[in-house]
């Protein structure tokens, strides 16, 4: 199942997602930036996305635990994200991955098109992605 997180995921979501700011997240469950897959009351995974550019949802984070993996649950909220954003009228969506993590072949799989690269220093070469919806 795959629904918006609300605040009271807040404490789980915050023990997961290192990639954020505690009050950010806060920020990014009240706007409805984030989704939780769980399956069974149990929980599998999240999706956190913001607008790049103000315009083209962007999706920060997609990660699915790893006892859930290649069980189509990436998928699952993937696609779930996607519909809400043809419902909120945007064409396109935006994602990025690290060259050397298994995601890019993912997104490539699910439509997405390489459309550009980050070099940051000290880092693998950040792969961005795109889809038409």
């Amino acid at each position: 199942m795959v629904r918006y997180a609300g605040l009271d995921d807040f404490e789980l979501l915050k023990k997961w997602d290192k990639h954020i700011d505690e009050k950010e997240l806060q920020n990014s469950i009240i706007q409805k930036h984030v989704l939780i897959c769980s399956e069974e009351k149990r929980f599998i995974g999240w999706l956190r996305y913001n607008l790049f550019w103000d315009q083209i949802p962007f999706m920060n984070m997609l990660f699915i635990c790893e006892e859930s993996r290649r069980k189509n649950k990436g998928s699952e909220i993937l696609d779930f994200w996607e519909k809400e954003m043809v419902s909120q009228n945007y064409e396109w969506v935006l994602t990025s991955t690290r060259s050397d993590e298994q995601g890019q072949f993912f997104y490539r799989k699910k439509g997405y098109s390489d459309c550009g690269c980050l070099t940051l220093p000290n880092e693998p070469l950040e792969i961005l992605l795109m889809k038409k919806l």
